[in-house]
């Protein structure tokens, strides 16, 4: 598996501190940015957008600088880190896949979004998902961190992430549903999971696959679609899988992998 450091380098967010305490994953913000925005902007470009020429609108300095600090720890706002690089390219190409692709970029960046994962995804289709059990599971993992108050304004940031990604639905009364997801969020999962070291057969069975709710035969379309596409190499013969991602990386950054 990839190391710590190696996967910092890469643009992963690890450690204890998100921007759901503060924020959901601002899908709205990071839509009208990206609009004004080419793919190649630095992040110097990103900032003087937010901050210089407040294109998201926003009411003072203050709300403006707090906005963009938000936005590049949820994302990186680089194109140096490969993560972001490879998302904001996939974003340009594929309007219908961005819910999932920020929610996937959130959750490599936030681990306080990441204490939700797997509870939200081991939610039946139309069961319940109330604030307070994700309350609960916050405080479990962290205790006493966090006052009531913050418990609960981060278990609503969580829930409205998910909501925005589709994979809640409603509003005083969230409900677990199945988001719209596209060969390019396949693209970008089995990415992910490279990244983190898997490879053939196990890249479909990685936490960033499993997240798209998906049946194997259904992953298997996906990831033909987006070979046909030419947004990756999938190759597939008497059940033995590889995929490979040319041009993701530099060949420095594929070095990292093997650190």
């Amino acid at each position: 598996m990839t190391s710590n450091e190696s996967l910092t380098k890469l643009g992963y967010r690890l450690g204890l501190s998100g921007t759901h305490t503060a924020r959901t994953m601002m899908l709205d913000e990071l839509t009208v940015l990206f609009e004004l925005t080419a793919p190649d902007t630095t992040r110097d470009g990103y900032r003087a957008e937010v901050v210089d020429f407040n294109v998201l609108g926003k009411p003072t300095q203050k709300s403006r600088v707090l906005t963009f600090g938000h936005l590049t720890d949820l994302y990186g706002l680089d194109p140096a880190i490969p993560v972001f690089r490879v998302f904001r390219k996939l974003w340009a190409a594929d309007e219908q896949a961005r819910p999932v692709l920020a929610l996937c970029l959130a959750l490599v960046r936030d681990p306080v979004l990441r204490l939700s994962e797997s509870f939200v995804l081991g939610k039946a289709l139309g069961e319940s998902v109330r604030r307070e059990e994700v309350e609960a599971l916050i405080q479990a993992a962290e205790p006493d961190r966090f006052s009531p108050a913050t418990l609960k304004s981060i278990a609503q940031n969580i829930n409205g992430s998910w909501t925005q990604a589709g994979y809640l639905a409603g509003r005083a009364r969230k409900v677990r549903t199945m988001p719209n997801v596209t060969p390019s969020n396949i693209t970008f999962a089995l990415f992910l999971s490279h990244l983190e070291g898997l490879t053939g057969q196990r890249l479909f069975s990685s936490r960033w696959v499993t997240l798209l709710c998906s049946s194997p035969s259904e992953l298997e379309a996906l990831a033909n679609s987006a070979s046909h596409r030419g947004q990756i190499v999938f190759l597939n013969a008497g059940g033995v899988k590889e995929v490979r991602f040319p041009g993701f990386l530099t060949a420095e950054e594929e070095q990292w992998l093997h650190e």
